[in-house]
């Protein structure tokens, strides 16, 4: 599902609302049919994955960021979210813990960041994986690489990704469905095949 709207029309106040970055003074958000705003439940939170715009490694090697906060993880974990995010450029072995594994991500290139970046939240198998401007810090031709990758992931694993873009003509090529914001009022709720100029008069208004 792709997220759209202009600057400032509440894009990504949502996609920090659903995992509970923020506190809710007012209202409701409903996620797997729970009320977000009033929860702690960590088994919640562990169904939710988050990419954002530009990748955030942590210092270490690429096992310790895949790693990080879910230290019951398992070696087969490691392999199952290495190869289906296909880090294929960091890992030779497809998948396979050998010694790229151990290098650290500080040099990595921005493609090679976020793909360990998704596969870091995947190693929760998350039910929703929030994918926040994901590839607006990226070449085009690094960026369509990513996106598709997440709809392989989103095909592989029938889980739902929610993306919040700029870029209509990806949104609607990536997405099935276009949730339009303006002033953080859905103003659009459409199929991806829409016709640009109705989405754009919808909109962007």
């Amino acid at each position: 599902m792709g997220i759209i709207g202009g600057t400032g029309s509440g894009k990504s106040s949502l996609g920090s609302l659903i995992p509970h970055f923020y506190d809710v003074k007012d209202g409701r958000v409903s996620v797997f049919g729970k009320n977000v705003c009033a929860y702690d439940d960590e088994d919640l939170r562990h169904r939710i994955g988050y990419v954002q715009q530009k990748a955030v490694l942590f210092q270490g090697t690429v096992r310790s960021n895949l790693l990080w906060g879910d230290d019951s993880a398992s070696d087969d974990d490691l392999r199952t979210a290495l190869s289906t995010a296909q880090v294929l450029d960091i890992v030779a072995d497809k998948g396979g813990l050998d010694a790229p594994v151990e290098q650290n991500g500080a040099n990595f290139s921005g493609g090679q960041k976020q793909r360990v970046a998704i596969a870091r939240a995947l190693m929760r198998h998350p039910a929703l994986l929030l994918a926040d401007e994901p590839v607006a810090s990226l070449d085009p031709v690094t960026g369509r690489q990513i996106l598709e990758l997440l709809r392989d992931i989103q095909q592989d694993q029938k889980l739902t990704v929610l993306m919040n873009s700029h870029n209509l003509e990806l949104s609607q090529e990536f997405s099935s469905r276009l949730i339009g914001l303006n002033q953080g009022t859905v103003v659009l709720d459409a199929p991806a095949d829409t016709p640009a100029e109705d989405i754009l008069a919808a909109v962007y208004h």
